[in-house]
């Protein structure tokens, strides 16, 4: 035996590493498929009426077909543009929409809508075919697929509400708003909702306003006085959107959100926060001293990459910074990113 030889050759190269790790994703894949099997059987001993079979069978079509479409843009910057199909093309907030669709796109980001006529053609305009993806919704009325995105293959056409609006939120890393319905407000409350609670990363949520115009003023009026004057509402929760009249500034706030900070992902207790550019150690205990607050326990920290990051390998290379997160303050959360993104971003601006 060559025991030079044996003291320097590694015990586990890189290639079996990497070869384990595929294993382990196709393994894990293999088991939630597994379980869809086992829970469609369950159906059956469960003796399940054919209007529920007929939901559950509909709703997982829908969001495979809608997987598969999305599944090749997922590295790919978007946003969701919602308000009404109503407002016509000479209206203030069409152009307002046109014109944020436009700068978007100049900013390489893609534009999902809900497919249909007014601010969706509007945004859809505004950022061309190329960029463009739809979830149209199967109504009796108003809802017809726009010039822009008709017969795309980057457009999905769904029955459910539930299946669509899911897919408006988890496929995208921004919102922005325009007037609009009933639709719009729900669109509006749900996606606010589900950032709040956590069951959404942090993502820019942006009302926009025509220049003149006071829609979204006015219900952030109302969120003032009827849901944070009566503590329905944490203060900080009010950092979780933005308004502005000006199209320029609703874009802004968007690519500022991602100008240090990247992504969010909880690795067992701890949440990891992958950014841009490293932070000094002067910075992280500022850090400390300002958002002590949202911390179990410990401290905020650097951290290395996690195996069980595997399926984000893209992201490999980022630093990171993780710490036990109380999973309630999620206001405070986004201030911290704000605070992040303010205070190293004359570093990303030095780098280039």
């Amino acid at each position: 035996m060559n025991k030079k030889h044996s003291k320097t050759r590694p015990l586990v190269s890189e290639t079996d590493v990497l070869t384990t790790e595929h294993e382990a994703v196709t393994e894990a894949r293999q088991e939630l498929i597994d379980e869809i099997k086992e829970t469609a059987d369950k159906l059956s001993r469960d003796g399940a009426t054919t209007g529920d079979l007929k939901i559950l069978s509909r709703a997982l079509r829908e969001l495979r077909y809608a997987f598969k479409v999305f599944t090749p843009y997922r590295q790919h910057r978007k946003v969701t543009v919602f308000g009404s199909a109503r407002t016509k093309d000479v209206e203030p907030d069409f152009v307002q929409a046109e014109e944020f669709g436009r700068q978007m796109a100049e900013e390489e980001w893609m534009v999902l809508t809900g497919a249909g006529g007014g601010i969706m053609e509007a945004a859809h305009r505004g950022c061309g075919r190329e960029l463009a993806m739809g979830v149209n919704i199967l109504l009796p009325f108003e809802q017809d697929a726009n010039p822009i995105i008709n017969n795309d293959p980057k457009l999905v056409h769904l029955k459910y509400f539930f299946t669509r609006k899911l897919i408006f939120v988890k496929e995208v890393h921004a919102v922005a708003l325009f007037a609009g319905g009933f639709g719009t407000q729900d669109e509006a409350f749900e996606t606010l909702t589900l950032v709040q609670t956590g069951k959404r990363d942090l993502m820019p949520i942006v009302l926009v306003d025509a220049p003149d115009g006071d829609y979204w003023k006015g219900w952030e009026e109302f969120i003032k006085s009827k849901l944070l004057d009566k503590n329905l509402i944490s203060p900080e929760d009010m950092s979780l959107y933005y308004r502005t009249n000006d199209v320029e500034d609703a874009v802004e706030e968007i690519l500022n959100f991602y100008s240090v900070y990247n992504s969010m992902r909880f690795i067992k207790d701890q949440l990891v926060l992958r950014l841009h550019v490293e932070p000094p150690a002067e910075f992280i205990e500022k850090l400390n001293d300002n958002f002590s607050d949202i911390l179990l326990s410990g401290k905020i920290e650097r951290v290395p990459t996690h195996r069980f990051e595997a399926d984000d390998a893209h992201l490999a290379d980022l630093p990171r910074l993780g710490f036990k997160f109380n999973r309630r303050f999620i206001g405070r959360l986004r201030q911290m990113v704000d605070f992040i993104n303010e205070g190293l971003g004359p570093l990303i601006e030095d780098d280039e």
